[in-house]
C-alpha cells in the first residue's frame, strides 16, 4: 500500500512498513504469436499449457554441426496462437485490477523480440482490446457508482493526492469548463476509428468486494524512456512561431508548429522512497473512453516524434501508468472525509519494453546502432538486476542490485522489493530467422520466475461504520417520497429543492390594495398566511415525528449493525487466528520443503561423493589386489633367491674354511719340508764325512724311522723334497696285476642319487689320500662336488697316475677331468667364471685349484711353486727318465 499526502514540513524519515515474510514468485507468461504468411519454418511448439519446445531450424543445424539440441522451457501458464484477448486478460491482467482497487500495486509488462506481438498484446485492435484497454474498462466499470466529482482528489506534484474541499473542487471544475482548449468528457460513446469497440459489451468485467464506504478518482500518465532519457507524451508544450525547431539530425523540422521536441524529465524519490517522475502530467479521467482517449493522444505524440526525429518506435519502451486514489467517506455517507492520512493511492503498471534483437542482425549504423546499443543495454541491466535478486534470495547473499544503471529498472525497483505483484507477459515469434534471439528471450524469461517478490500488505481499515453511503442513500430516498406525498416528484440532488418545498404550499392571494376602504385583501392574506403557518408546523411535526422515526429505525439498524460487526470482528479475530495457525504451518511446511530440498541436494551430492569413494576404493581394490600378487611372486622370487643365496654362501664358507685349512696345512708343510730338507742336508754332510771311512761298503738309505722328529706329523704323507718325479727303472706291467685305483672320495659329498655313477673296479676308497694307499696304486682319482653357475651340484672326476719320487714319497700327476652334471630342463644357462674375487678383493683360484687343494695332503710340493705345496700341475710335461 502506497499513502501519500501533501506535507509542508522538512522531509520525515519514512513510516515503518508491516513486515510480511509471505512471497510470491514473478508470473511469467509466454504468448505464441501465429506464423507470418511469409514465414515456412516453425522454429517453436507448444507442449502443453505450461511448456513450450524450442529446435532449431535445419539450416542452422547445418552450420552448427547439429549441435543444438531440442530445448524445452516452463512458464505459469502458455498461450497458444488461438488464445484470445479476453481468456489472456482474465488470466494476466485482472488479478492486478483487482489489487489496484484494493490499494494494491501491479507492475505487468511485455517482452520479447521485436515482431513478437508485444505491441498487439497491450494495445490491441478494434474489435480486440489488449491488456491496456480491458484493464481501464474493468477498472471503471468497478467504481464507475462510487466516483468521487472531478477535482475533489488533486495531485500535489510530489507522488501523492490531497483531498480538496467542496468549494475549491467546485472552483476548478467551472475553470476547466470555461476553457474551450481541454475536451470535456464525453457523455456518449465516441467513436473513433482507430480505437472505436475496442471492448465488446459482452466482454465487460468488473472486480467484486469495492468499498462503497469510499469515493474513488482515477488518475493516468504516459510517459516513454528512449536512450535511457524519459519523456512525458501528453505534456503540453506551447507553442513559439518565431524561434526555429529542430530535430535530432541538426535539421528544422518540417512544420513549425505542428511539432516542439519533449523534455526529458527526472526520477525523484517520495518521502516513502518510492520512485516517480517528477513534473509528468497526470489527466483525471471518469470513464474508460475518456482514458483511451489520452492514451491515444499520448500514441499521436509519440509517432509525431519518432517521424519527425527519423526514429523507430520498436527502439523505446513505453510506461502507462494508471492511479487510483482513494478515501472513505465522512460519517454521514456523503462526503469525501477531509483527512489526507486517509488517502489511498495504488498504481497500476503497464510497460511495452523496447524489442530485445542483437544488432548484427538489424545492420544499423550511425545513430540507429547507438539507438540499438541503449535499448540492449537497458535490457541487460534488466537482466542483471534478475539474476543479482535470484542469487540474494537463492544463495542468502546480500549483493547490491544495480537498478540505477538504466531508467526502466531504476523506476520499478520498488516494485522488485516488494511494493506489489509483478508479472511479466513473454511474447515470441514462431518463426525459424528469430530462433536465437528467442533462445535468449527464453532464458531470461526461465531465470525471472525464480525471482520472488514480498507480497503486498493490506491497507488498513477505516474507524466509521460500514453502510454509510447506503444509509445516506435510503435517507434521501425516504425524504424524496414523502416530499412526492406532498406535492409531486422532489428531486432531493437537485438545488431547487427549496422552491419544491415552497410550492407544496396553498398559493398566495392577490396582494394588490385597492384602496383605503379595501378589508378584504388583507383579511384574506392574513387568512392565507395563518393557513401556510399551520401546514409549516404540521411539516415540523411530522417532520420531527418521521426523522425520531427514521432516527429510531436508524439506532436499531445501528445497533444491529454493531452486534453484527462485534460478531463479524469475533469471527475475523478466530479467522485471523486459523489464518495465522494456517501461515505459520505453511511457512513451516516451506520451512520443510527448503530444508527437504536442502537435504535432498546433500543426500545427492553424498551419493555422488559416495560412488566417487566406491569407485575410487574398487580401483584401490584392484590395485591393492594386483601389488599383493606382484608382492607374492617378489617374496617367493626373494625366498628362492634367498635358498640359492644360502646355498651359495654356505659353499663359499665351507670353501673359504677349506681353503684356510689347506692353508694352514700348507705352512705346516712347508715348515716340515724346510725342516726335513736341512735333516738331509745334515745326513748327507755326515756321509761325505764319514765317506772315506767306508768307502768300500754300499751306501744306505737311512731308515727313516730312526730320523723322524719326536714332533707329531700330519696325516698327509711325508713331505718329499722338491724336486721333479722320476720313472722307477723297472716299472710292474698293465698286465701282471692290471691298473689300480686310488678312489679318493671327501666326506662333505652329497648323494645325489643320479642314474650314472663313477663305478671303478679294484680300488682302494679313501676319504683322505695317503702314503700307504698311493704305494700301492697307478692311478688316482677325486670325486669332487661343486656349485655351478646356474645353481646345480656338478661333479667332478679328477685323474691322474702315481709317481715315485726321488726322496722316496709318492706324486701324483693330474692327467684328465670328467664332469658329470645334473642340469634343469627350464632354468636358463648362464656362463661358467673361471676365477671369482673374495671378500678382501684377492683373486680366487678356480675350480681346478680347488680339487688339487683337496690333493694337497697327499702330494709332495715342489719347491719355487707359486700353486700351493704338495702337488705338481698336469699341465707341467712329463719327466723322461735318467
Amino acid at each position: 500500500m502506497i499513502r501519500q499526502a501533501k506535507g509542508k514540513t522538512p522531509r520525515r524519515p519514512p513510516p515503518k512498513k508491516p513486515s510480511n515474510n509471505q512471497k510470491d514468485p514473478v508470473g511469467v507468461y509466454c504468448r505464441v504469436r501465429p506464423l507470418g504468411a511469409e514465414d515456412v519454418e516453425c522454429c517453436i511448439e507448444v507442449i502443453s499449457n505450461t511448456t513450450i519446445q524450442l529446435h532449431a531450424p535445419d539450416g542452422l543445424k547445418a552450420n552448427r554441426n547439429g549441435e543444438f539440441k531440442e530445448t524445452q522451457y516452463s512458464f505459469k501458464k502458455v498461450f497458444g496462437i488461438k488464445t484470445t484477448q479476453g481468456e489472456l486478460f482474465e488470466d494476466v491482467a485482472k488479478p492486478l485490477v483487482e489489487d489496484i482497487i484494493h490499494c494494491k500495486n501491479g507492475l505487468l509488462f511485455t517482452y520479447g523480440v521485436t515482431g513478437s506481438g508485444k505491441t498487439y498484446t497491450m494495445t490491441g485492435s478494434p474489435g480486440q482490446g489488449g491488456l491496456l484497454p480491458r484493464s481501464l474498462d474493468m477498472i471503471f466499470n468497478s467504481i464507475g457508482p462510487y466516483q468521487a466529482k472531478r477535482y475533489v482528489f488533486k495531485p500535489d506534484d510530489k507522488n501523492g493526492m490531497e483531498v480538496q474541499n467542496q468549494v475549491d473542487a467546485l472552483l476548478d471544475r467551472q475553470k476547466r469548463d470555461s476553457q474551450t482548449t481541454v475536451p470535456k468528457t464525453p457523455t456518449t460513446r465516441r467513436i473513433d476509428p482507430e480505437f472505436a469497440d475496442m471492448i465488446s459489451p459482452e466482454e465487460a468485467c468488473k472486480a467484486d468486494g469495492v468499498d462503497e464506504d469510499s469515493s474513488y478518482s482515477v488518475f493516468v500518465s504516459y510517459i516513454e524512456i528512449y536512450n535511457n532519457y524519459i519523456y512525458d507524451l501528453l505534456e503540453e508544450t506551447p507553442i513559439d512561431p518565431i524561434k526555429p525547431k529542430w530535430n535530432g539530425a541538426g535539421t528544422p523540422l518540417r512544420n513549425n508548429t505542428e511539432f516542439i521536441p519533449p523534455q526529458s524529465k527526472i526520477l525523484r524519490e517520495d518521502q516513502n522512497h518510492n520512485m516517480y517522475v517528477a513534473g509528468c502530467t497526470e489527466v483525471e479521467v471518469k470513464s474508460t473512453e475518456e482514458a483511451f482517449e489520452v492514451f491515444w493522444r499520448g500514441q499521436k505524440k509519440r509517432r509525431i516524434a519518432n517521424t519527425q526525429l527519423n526514429r523507430e518506435s520498436s527502439r523505446s519502451h513505453s510506461v502507462f501508468i494508471i492511479k487510483l486514489a482513494q478515501a472513505p467517506l465522512d460519517a454521514d455517507g456523503d462526503n469525501v472525509l477531509q483527512d489526507k492520512n486517509q488517502v489511498n493511492v495504488s498504481q497500476l503498471c503497464l510497460v511495452d519494453l523496447a524489442g530485445s534483437e542483437r544488432t548484427s542482425r538489424t545492420r544499423a549504423e550511425g545513430s540507429r546502432l547507438r539507438e540499438a546499443g541503449n535499448i540492449n543495454q537497458s535490457l541487460m541491466t534488466l537482466r542483471t538486476c534478475i539474476e543479482v535478486l535470484r542469487e540474494n534470495q537463492m544463495c542468502g547473499t546480500n549483493k547490491m542490485v544495480p537498478y540505477r544503471d538504466s531508467k526502466v529498472t531504476h523506476l520499478f525497483k520498488n516494485y522488485f522489493d516488494g511494493e506489489g505483484k509483478v508479472r511479466m507477459v513473454v511474447c515470441v515469434n514462431p518463426k525459424a530467422d528469430d530462433y536465437e534471439e528467442t533462445l535468449l528471450v527464453m532464458r531470461f524469461a526461465e531465470m525471472t520466475q525464480e525471482v520472488e517478490v514480498a507480497r503486498p500488505v493490506d491497507r488498513p481499515i477505516c474507524g466509521f461504520a460500514a453502510g454509510r453511503r447506503q444509509r445516506n442513500q435510503a435517507f434521501k430516498e425516504e425524504l424524496t417520497r414523502r416530499l412526492e406525498e406532498r406535492g409531486g416528484p422532489v428531486d432531493t440532488e437537485s438545488p431547487t429543492v427549496l422552491n419544491q418545498l415552497l410550492q407544496s404550499f396553498p398559493p398566495l392571494p392577490p396582494c394588490v390594495i385597492s384602496g383605503p376602504n379595501d378589508d378584504v385583501t388583507l383579511p384574506r392574506l392574513i387568512e392565507a398566511l395563518e393557513k401556510r403557518h399551520k401546514i409549516r408546523h404540521m411539516m415540523i411535526e411530522e417532520y420531527n415525528k418521521t426523522a425520531k422515526m427514521l432516527k429510531s429505525v436508524l439506532q436499531e439498524q445501528d445497533s444491529n449493525l454493531l452486534s453484527k460487526e462485534n460478531f463479524i470482528q469475533e469471527q475475523r479475530g478466530k479467522l485471523g487466528e486459523k489464518e495465522k495457525m494456517i501461515q505459520n504451518q505453511k511457512n513451516e511446511i516451506d520451512r520443510l520443503e527448503k530444508k527437504s530440498k536442502m537435504l535432498e541436494y546433500k543426500i545427492d551430492i553424498l551419493q555422488k561423493t559416495t560412488n566417487i569413494y566406491e569407485e575410487d576404493k574398487r580401483s584401490l581394490q584392484q590395485e591393492l589386489e594386483s601389488r599383493e600378487q606382484r608382492l607374492q611372486r617378489e617374496m617367493s622370487e626373494k625366498r628362492r633367491v634367498e635358498t640359492r643365496m644360502q646355498g651359495i654362501v654356505t659353499d663359499a664358507k665351507l670353501k673359504w674354511e677349506k681353503e684356510c685349512e689347506r692353508r694352514v696345512n700348507a705352512k705346516q708343510l712347508e715348515m716340515q719340508n724346510k725342516l726335513w730338507v736341512k735333516d738331509e742336508k745334515l745326513k748327507q754332510l755326515k756321509a761325505i764325512v764319514t765317506e772315506g771311512k767306508t768307502e768300500n761298503r754300499q751306501p744306505q738309505r737311512p731308515s727313516r724311522e730312526n730320523d723322524k722328529v719326536p714332533a707329531k706329523r700330519s696325516a698327509s704323507p711325508s713331505p718329499v723334497p722338491t724336486g721333479p718325479p722320476v720313472r722307477p727303472l723297472h716299472r710292474r706291467s698293465h698286465s701282471a696285476g692290471g691298473e689300480r685305483w686310488v678312489d679318493h672320495k671327501p666326506t662333505t659329498n652329497v648323494d645325489l642319487d643320479t642314474v650314472l655313477q663313477p663305478n671303478i673296479p679294484n680300488a682302494i676308497k679313501v676319504n683322505a689320500p695317503n702314503e700307504k694307499a698311493l704305494s700301492k696304486c697307478d692311478k688316482y682319482v677325486l670325486t669332487h662336488q661343486e656349485v655351478a653357475s646356474d645353481g646345480e651340484i656338478q661333479t667332478k672326476l679328477i685323474k691322474g697316475e702315481v709317481f715315485k719320487t726321488r726322496g722316496g714319497g709318492q706324486a701324483v700327476q693330474f692327467t684328465d677331468i670328467e664332469t658329470l652334471k645334473q642340469e634343469n630342463p627350464v632354468a636358463s644357462s648362464r656362463k661358467r667364471r673361471s676365477s671369482g674375487t673374495g671378500p678382501d678383493g684377492e683373486t680366487m683360484e678356480g675350480d681346478w685349484t680347488d680339487v688339487e687343494t683337496r690333493c694337497s695332503v697327499a702330494l709332495e710340493m715342489r719347491a719355487g711353486s707359486n700353486l700351493g705345496p704338495g702337488y705338481q700341475h698336469h699341465g707341467y710335461p712329463k719327466r723322461r727318465k735318467p
